[in-house]
This record gives C-alpha cells, structure tokens and sequence, in this order.
C-alpha cells in the first residue's frame, strides 16, 4: 500500500490539487451567478406583475372613482384571499379602509420607489413583500404589493445548496486526489471517452482492455458483454413495429379486398358498416406503410436518388393537393412559394414531407383558421416553414413528438397513429437538414432548413 507521505507527492494528486482549486472556485461563481440571475428573475417578474396590477387598478379608478376601486380590491382579496397579491386602500391618515390588511404596514422603502414590509398570514407565518404606494387623489393611499415567498424560498435553498455543494466538492476532490495515480486517471480517461461516445448515440463502441486482467479488464469486459447485450435489445426494438407491419400489410391487405368483396352483395343497411371497417383498414395499411417508409429510410435501404429538384413547384404542388380539404373546412390556406429554389434531394420523399405537414396543419387548425406554407433562401440555408393558427404543441413536447406513435392527448380524438412528424424527421434527417418546432402565437410553426452545400449528406448545420 503506498503510503500517505508518498501519494501527497504524486504528480496526479498534485494536478488534481490545483483542479480541485480551480472547480471549487468556478462552483462557487457558478452558485453566485444562478443564485443572482435566478432571484433577479423572480423579483423582476414580481415587479412586472405589481405594475400590471397597478395599471389595471389605475384604470378601474377612472372609470368608477374612489367607491369602485374599493369594491374592486375588495372582490378581488374575496376571489383569492391567500393569494400572494396585496393590496391596501387607506386615507390620507393612513387609516384602512379596505385591503388584506387590518391597518397600514411599517413600510421599508428602496431608492427606485419600491417598498418591503411584512405582512403576517393566517397561519400567523410572517412572510416579506414587496409593494408599491400610489397616491390617486390627495386624500387617498393606495397600496399594491406581492408576497415574495418564492424569492425567500430561493434564497434559502441557494444558501444551503452553496454551503453544502461546496463542501461535499472539496471532500470527494480530496479523496479523488488520494485515491489517483497516472496510470488511473488514463484508464479512467478511456472509460470516459468511450462511454461519452456510447451516449451519443454510437452503440458500436467499445472499452479497450490492456489484457492485464486487472479489475479494470474484468470492468471493462462486463461493460463490453452489457453493451453487446443493450445494442441488441435496441436493435430488435427499433426493427420489431417494422417487422409487424411488414408481416401484418399482407393479412390486412387481403382482409380490405374481401370486404370489399362483400360490399358488392351486402345489404343496403350493412354497407355503411363495411365502409367503416374499409376505412379502418386503410388507416392501418397507412399506419404500416409510413413505419415501413420510416424504417427504410432510417436503415439506409431507401434508394434516394438525391438530384437538383425545384423544391417551389413541390410546395405548390403540395399546396394545390391540398387547397380544396382546405377550403372544405373553411381554413384559409396560402402559399409563398416564389420563383425556382433548389436543393438536392428525392423529389418523392420530400413531397411526402410537405404534404404530411400540410395535412397535420390542416387536421389540427379549427374551421375559420389559418395555414401558410412558404419557401425562403438566405444566405446558408433554404428554409421550408408551415404555420397554423390551431391549438399547437407544448415547447416541453417538441422532441416527444417526433418519436413514432407519440401524441398529444387533446389530439387523441383525431385519426392518426402519431407517425406523421417521426416520417418528416425521418426524410428530413436524410436529406442532412434539420426540422425546427416553434410556437406560431397562436399555432405552430414548422420549419425544414436545407443547407446550401453541395454534398446532401453534410448534416453539420450551425
């Protein structure tokens, strides 16, 4: 066992010595800088809102006078009694006349005009809040503040988050630094850069053992054996919806021409029930064609032959495919699609592209709304963008649904499967663009950014 004296000396524990220095440090500016950014935050939104409340009170009371600004306060404190607003309408001698408070508080007054009291609940906790007092005629005093009980609890929660977060970092730094040796910290090097490549994505990588048989070998082995094992349950799950569809399209195919079949002699009354089921069947031929499609096309297999296309004309097409379902939901739909813009690419697939965004627009906007799809050049990337006027998507939700099958739940009532976004992803990653989620205000926004390079597979987009 090396000795203590000898390990203090060592050139690791030394380097890890003046990096253990240098993070201490950088956490405690990181801890100061979130603590300042994050409280600043919250009081800047809390003054935001006390201004709103000002201005709206402000309005109230040239409206109605000094009797409707009372029974405004008053329905308001009613409405959300432990609410954090404050608010307090007293005389010129400061005697309350309505408010959540029984008299005028002892105010603490800033520079900028703002003042702090406190302000005892129910619960007898006293809590800080910050307020304003405005004077809206000479024998008036009008008090309009917020309870700052989340910038106290912040406050609280940094200081003991700083504390103890620095503390536990100088004790692990120090038994790290014990702990090393040269020889460590290169294995651990290799454990680390393979595993951050694993995490990226590229299951293909591997640990190298030394075939010391030490117990980082017999680590590494493990990792390697559990690795073998992950890339195969993800390569059976990415490939078991394909190889359902594939083998259930056949079945469902020949289940569709028998009833058509059977339409032909039905009854009157049993046709409209056999259409049913025809349309069920057609959604899901549908739902298993675009697995396929996403399947081939993310394995390489789809034979894109990626040439010079007029991607204007594909949008128009796409827009005079889809101008009469449009028109048929009463939703305004427009085009921009000027002159002749290229890029390479498989003319079918991102034809296919634009008419499933079409359609997912005009599925989710309401009778009346509004759907534009327009095409612009800048000077590093054609852009394609569709934007609605519909219910839109959480920005929380934008890379859930991309994934296959993934739905919002108020969009659960419409027919689909989900599949429509990961197919675009899936045709838009091939072509080495990006697709982009934004909110529209109302709406969505969606946007394919083609880069302009001469090789379609360079993804390397800024």
């Amino acid at each position: 066992m090396i000795r203590l004296a000898d390990q203090l000396r060592t050139t690791t524990f030394l380097l890890t010595l003046r990096y253990m220095v240098l993070f201490f440090l950088s956490v405690t500016v990181l801890f100061i800088f979130i603590s300042w950014s994050t409280t600043d935050y919250v009081e800047q939104e809390t003054k935001a809102a006390i201004q709103t409340d000002i201005a709206g009170l402000n309005e109230q009371y040239r409206q109605r006078g000094p009797q409707g600004l009372a029974r405004i306060i008053a329905m308001r404190i009613s409405a959300n009694p432990d609410g954090d607003a404050i608010y307090l309408l007293a005389d010129a001698n400061l005697t309350s006349m309505v408010g959540s408070a029984s008299k005028w508080p002892t105010l603490i007054a800033d520079v900028d005009g703002w003042v702090t009291f406190e302000y005892s609940e129910t619960t007898g906790e006293s809590i800080m809040v910050r307020a304003r007092v405005l004077a809206p005629e000479p024998d008036l005093r009008l008090l309009v503040g917020r309870k700052v009980r989340v910038l106290t609890q912040l406050t609280r929660l940094f200081d003991r988050t700083l504390f103890w977060g620095l503390a536990i970092t100088l004790a692990l730094a120090l038994t790290g630094g014990l702990m090393m040796s040269n020889n460590v910290l290169r294995r651990v090097g290799q454990f680390n850069s393979t595993g951050k490549r694993i995490t990226d994505g590229d299951l293909t990588q591997r640990i190298i053992t030394t075939g010391s048989g030490d117990e980082f070998d017999e680590l590494a082995n493990n990792l390697n054996a559990m690795m073998d094992q992950i890339e195969s349950l993800m390569s059976n799950i990415q490939h078991i919806s394909d190889n359902i569809a594939h083998d259930l399209r056949t079945p469902l195919t020949r289940l569709r021409n028998r009833l058509e079949d059977l339409r032909q002699i039905a009854d009157s009354g049993e046709i409209e029930e056999i259409d049913n089921c025809i349309e069920d069947a057609d959604g899901l031929l549908a739902t298993f064609a675009s697995l396929l499609s996403i399947a081939r096309i993310e394995s390489g297999t789809y034979e894109t032959a990626l040439n010079p296309i007029n991607l204007s004309q594909c949008v128009r097409d796409g827009y005079e495919l889809y101008k009469a379902l449009a028109d048929e939901k009463s939703i305004s739909l427009s085009c921009d699609a000027p002159g002749m813009i290229e890029v390479r690419g498989d003319r079918n697939l991102l034809f296919q592209a634009i008419t499933n965004l079409l359609d997912n627009a005009i599925k989710y906007t309401p009778t009346g709304g509004k759907v534009s799809i327009s095409l612009r050049c800048n000077p590093n990337h054609t852009i394609l963008s569709v934007m609605d006027s519909g219910s839109g998507i959480p920005e929380n939700k934008y890379e859930q649904v991309l994934q296959r099958f993934f739905r919002l739940d108020e969009s659960r009532s419409k027919p689909g499967a989900g599949l429509g976004l990961s197919l675009v992803q899936a045709i838009i990653q091939r072509h080495g663009a990006r697709l982009e989620l934004e909110d529209n205000e109302p709406g969505l926004l969606v946007k394919l950014i083609f880069p302009l390079s001469e090789d379609p597979s360079a993804s390397a987009l800024p």
